[in-house]
């Protein structure tokens, strides 16, 4: 598939992403948008105005890539972090407003992309540098994590197969790469996956097991583990959870 096929597919992921968030923010109300969120010292509000300026902080990014220009993703670290602050006790009509908005100010700004812009090279607000095909891929992972993150009854179980399978992929990856976590198998059964965390050399300590959903829950720190099954030494484990290893943060 081309880097413009891939992208065109992404980009209609985060249409029916969005409009699945929209319809669970039309079952809030006002008091729901400043209580909290299963993200540490973030309220809804704060998750909402992030997504908003995330959508803003890509068309940036598009822009770029079809300018030749180097477009900062934010003006800077402390820019971003205070439009999240001054956005977030806004009340819950303009927080939809502006989630649905600014989301097709990121599918307007895409439009204008042609097919060899998708290949251009575009810089995350870390530095790292990636293709510009990637974007619609990040804005899905956003919509998709923070979606969990409102805690408004949205849960990893509710992923699209798709999204979840290639978060397993990608999460197994970058920590089946990490020095220093235990030797832990991972079997996704319902989508024929298999990860390897810690040394690949040793014998894994755990074999996790469970649906695709389940285990991306659980490796992007959306879920404490709940619906798998944990083995170790072919023993079944009566507390599955608390035998589960603590991961950083994902990448």
């Amino acid at each position: 598939m081309s880097d413009s096929s891939t992208a065109a597919a992404q980009l209609r992921a985060t249409v029916e992403s969005t409009d699945l968030l929209l319809h669970t923010l039309r079952e809030l109300r006002p008091e729901d948008v400043p209580a909290p969120s299963a993200l540490p010292g973030w309220t809804r509000g704060h998750v909402l105005t992030h997504l908003a300026r995330n959508a803003d902080s890509l068309v940036n990014l598009l822009n770029g890539a079809r300018t030749g220009q180097d477009i900062p993703q934010y003006p800077s670290a402390e820019a971003r972090d205070a439009a999240i602050e001054a956005g977030a006790g806004r009340p819950l009509a303009e927080q939809v407003a502006d989630v649905r908005d600014s989301q097709q100010r990121f599918l307007d700004a895409a439009a204008l992309l042609d097919p060899e812009h998708w290949s251009a090279e575009v810089k995350h607000r870390s530095g790292y540098v990636f293709p510009a095909w990637q974007l619609p891929v990040k804005r899905l992972a956003e919509l998709e994590y923070h979606h969990v993150d409102l805690n408004a009854g949205y849960t990893p179980a509710h992923w699209p197969e798709d999204f979840a399978t290639a978060e397993f992929r990608r999460l197994g990856g970058h920590f089946g790469a990490l020095a220093g976590l235990p030797a832990v198998r991972l079997i996704a059964e319902d989508a024929g996956l298999e990860a390897r965390l810690g040394d690949p050399e040793a014998a894994p300590e755990l074999t996790v097991e469970g649906p695709v959903r389940a285990l991306t829950g659980w490796l992007s720190g959306r879920s404490d583990g709940d619906g798998l099954q944990v083995h170790r030494a072919g023993e079944g484990l009566v507390d599955p959870r608390s035998a589960l290893p603590q991961l950083p943060p994902m990448g």
